[in-house]
């Protein structure tokens, strides 16, 4: 197979974004042919799996120190492959820390084809020094936040704002319903749940003292944190919500408190209210500070989407149970604040825009392959 383009996915979340780009890719263009390394999403798709993401999948530090001569193993086959095949084009998603040495490597060793990279590192937050990176090896980087842009204004680099996937699987909510219902969304992995969910619980059973109406449900994000959450609640009057159902639960209630994620954006584009809480070591905070040099006016996204404190956020050292109990507070029974809260999110989903981020860069790949007319559509 001699492909037209060649998808890089090594992540569960990068092959979910890849079978989406796939989809739309053949529908506009059903010829194309297309090698990857992909994850189950993508080879259920008509692609050519070269490699599976699973041989990139490590857990743990000692597990990464351990695999490392394997990767570095696969890094090499994968970009002689690549230079091999030569693509007219190499899409990577995500995982920057892989992909962007991929994408030096492949320039450095002579690759002339375009080299795109979809969904933008967190250079705004840490790791600047990828930026010119970046921009000396990229013909176009596409990115899910409209503000990334900026990061790139004074650097040649074409990056294109296509929209963030959320919004065309979250439709707007005309009109809420009134709910007596607080949501807990504790996280997804583990170390989150362990430090987050046992001080959530305590706000839900002092908050459901001022109102003895209110039912607690807790958010299961992934079936395999099932039991150690009913394990921290057990013996409290609390129902677990499946992972199919979060969406559901976010619709109906009156307010959610959120370990920091894409829960929160999740949150903000149903027009939910919610309270942002993150626990973290004072060594994490130290080194978030001091070492990587994070120092944003926000850290919950919703709030750096729309550059002002939608979602009260309690991170480090400002988070502690009173605080977080009386945010949650004014955001149960403050009407006036509610109803702000709610308006801002409309906000957050205007800034986003309504794009179907894999359409539009689907598009844009398309024209990158030199299909610049809607009749090679």
């Amino acid at each position: 197979m001699n492909p037209d383009l060649f998808i890089l996915a090594a992540e569960p979340s990068a092959d979910l974004q890849g079978a989406k780009l796939v989809e739309e890719l053949l529908s506009l263009r059903p010829g194309l042919r297309i090698a990857a390394m992909a994850g189950p999403r993508m080879r259920a798709l008509a692609v050519e799996p070269l490699y599976r993401m699973e041989s990139l999948q490590v857990m743990g530090f000692l597990d990464v120190l351990a695999s490392l001569p394997k990767i570095a193993r696969q890094f090499f086959q994968i970009r002689n492959r690549i230079l091999h095949l030569n693509p007219k084009a190499v899409v990577c998603i995500d995982y920057p820390g892989f992909n962007l040495r991929l994408e030096r490597s492949l320039r450095r060793h002579g690759y002339r084809g375009k080299l795109i990279h979809y969904i933008c590192p967190t250079v705004w937050a840490w790791g600047k020094k990828r930026i010119p990176l970046m921009a000396q090896n990229l013909d176009l980087l596409m990115t899910l936040f409209p503000f990334e842009k900026e990061c790139f204004a004074h650097t040649p680099l074409n990056v294109a704002y296509v929209g963030h996937p959320l919004t065309a699987a979250i439709p707007p909510i005309q009109k809420r319903k009134t709910s007596n219902l607080l949501a807990l969304f504790p996280g997804s992995r583990a170390a989150e749940i362990e430090r987050n969910f046992s001080l959530q619980l305590n706000v839900a059973k002092r908050l459901m003292n001022k109102d003895p109406g209110i039912q607690v449900a807790v958010s299961i994000s992934h079936p395999d944190r099932e039991e150690r959450l009913k394990t921290i609640a057990s013996g409290l009057p609390v129902r677990f919500v499946p992972p199919e159902r979060n969406y559901e639960l976010m619709r109906e209630c009156h307010l959610g408190l959120a370990t920091s994620g894409t829960v929160t954006l999740e949150l903000a584009l149903h027009g939910t209210p919610a309270v942002v809480n993150f626990a973290i070591r004072p060594l994490d905070v130290f080194l978030a500070q001091r070492i990587f040099r994070i120092d944003l006016p926000f850290y919950c996204i919703v709030n750096i989407i729309a550059s002002k404190g939608i979602y009260p956020e309690l991170f480090g050292p400002n988070l502690t149970e009173d605080r977080l109990l009386a945010e949650a507070e004014t955001l149960w029974f403050d009407e006036t604040k509610r109803a702000q809260c709610q308006r801002d999110c409309a906000e957050v989903r205007k800034i986003l825009g309504e794009n179907d981020a894999s359409k539009e860069a689907a598009r844009l790949i398309l024209t990158n392959l030199g299909y610049e007319t809607d009749r090679d559509f």
